[in-house]
């Protein structure tokens, strides 16, 4: 299995493709191959690297305290270790919130930036009672192969509650495509619309259904993703 150690972790990733490269983060309570549908499109045009995030699937779950930039820091060591030195990142819902760290505490990584249902800060609490929700419902609906322990679960929530870095948004300044449900209820548009505002040169695409739309428009979504990595 393609594991490397990271961050005081061993993590678990996958490369797949040839091309431009791009890393895919996926959200919460999740683990890679969740999103093979995504990484396996991808992979026809770019060199994709996935993994698991730290708390999920074949990655080490240590029952500790977890960080948003301390997932992003395992991006950006797990991108050294396979020799990517800049890449498109696609993140998604919490993996979004990775994808806003790395850019901002390791912008030479970051070629473009795709954001798909997520935003800057999990505030307000009602929002992340929402999410929380979500998260156990979508794992029944789009289980994984590596179900997650409770309590890697509670650590990933907890990293992912306490991020905010809507106050930096500004410091970003590379291409960035905002792709996100108009009837998200875990990531209320208006965040997705703040996101557009504070970054500059960003763009937002809606569509019509919530937080997971990307399962259900996959055709619109996978257009607009071919758009975004084209991005200068």
């Amino acid at each position: 299995m393609p594991v490397t150690h990271v961050g005081g972790i061993d993590m678990y990733y996958e490369l797949h493709g040839a091309g431009e490269p791009l890393v895919l983060i996926g959200g919460l309570g999740s683990d890679i191959s969740r999103w093979a549908s995504i990484t396996d499109w991808c992979a026809q045009t770019h060199h994709v690297l996935a993994f698991d995030n730290r708390g999920a699937g074949r990655t080490d779950k240590p029952d500790a305290p977890y960080t948003i930039p301390m997932m992003a820091n395992d991006t950006d060591g797990l991108m050294e270790t396979v020799g990517m030195s800049h890449a498109t990142i696609l993140g998604i819902s919490m993996g979004g919130r990775v994808a806003l760290d790395l850019a901002l505490e390791h912008p030479n990584r970051v070629a473009r930036l795709i954001l798909v249902s997520t935003m800057a800060s999990a505030r307000p609490l009602t929002s992340m009672t929402r999410m929380e929700m979500l998260g156990a419902l979508s794992n029944l609906i789009f289980r994984g192969k590596h179900p997650q322990p409770r309590y890697a679960f509670e650590r990933q929530r907890e990293a992912s509650r306490s991020y905010d870095c809507v106050e930096r948004l500004s410091e970003i300044r590379v291409p960035t495509t905002i792709l996100h449900g108009r009837r998200d209820k875990i990531a209320p548009l208006r965040e997705a619309e703040r996101m557009r505002r504070e970054i500059t040169g960003s763009t937002l695409v809606t569509f019509s259904r919530g937080h997971l739309f990307f399962m259900r428009e996959r055709k619109w979504f996978f257009d607009s993703v071919t758009t975004a990595m084209q991005a200068d």
